[in-house]
């Protein structure tokens, strides 16, 4: 019996962990790309394979980025235009190194008051997983 609920109770918190609803609006102008991941040589000297992933890219502010960094690579599901989907932020894995977050420009603005300011971006990575559930007949 302990063993069933420690099962269910990772499932929950590990494998169907939702985006939070705060963060849905970052992904609104995602697009979708392919990551190809170079091949890497086997350890008797053979070839490997060029592996392809899905991806989403996104540029967000420097600032909503330092508030997803502890998101970072965990895998989360998702809701609206991408139901059945689930992300998880590249963020350090060296696999993914030429996909690690990157400068995304900045923009100028001027307050209401009248003050100038600079929003820096950053250009963000998420692999893009299908996770929809086989439905029963």
């Amino acid at each position: 019996m302990g063993m069933l609920w420690g099962a269910k109770l990772w499932e929950e918190r590990y494998v169907r962990r939702m985006w939070p609803d705060e963060f849905a609006f970052l992904l609104d102008d995602a697009e979708e790309v392919d990551l190809h991941i170079p091949p890497v040589a086997h350890e008797d000297g053979s070839p490997g394979k060029t592996i392809s992933r899905k991806a989403l890219k996104v540029r967000i502010s420097q600032q909503d980025f330092e508030k997803i960094w502890p998101l970072a690579e965990a895998r989360y599901r998702l809701n609206g235009r991408f139901a059945g989907k689930a992300i998880t932020l590249i963020a350090n894995n060296p696999h993914y190194q030429k996909w690690h977050p990157s400068d995304g420009g900045s923009v100028e603005s001027v307050s209401d008051s009248g003050q100038k300011y600079t929003t820096p971006y950053v250009i963000v990575h998420f692999l893009l997983d299908d996770v929809r559930e086989p439905v029963e007949v």
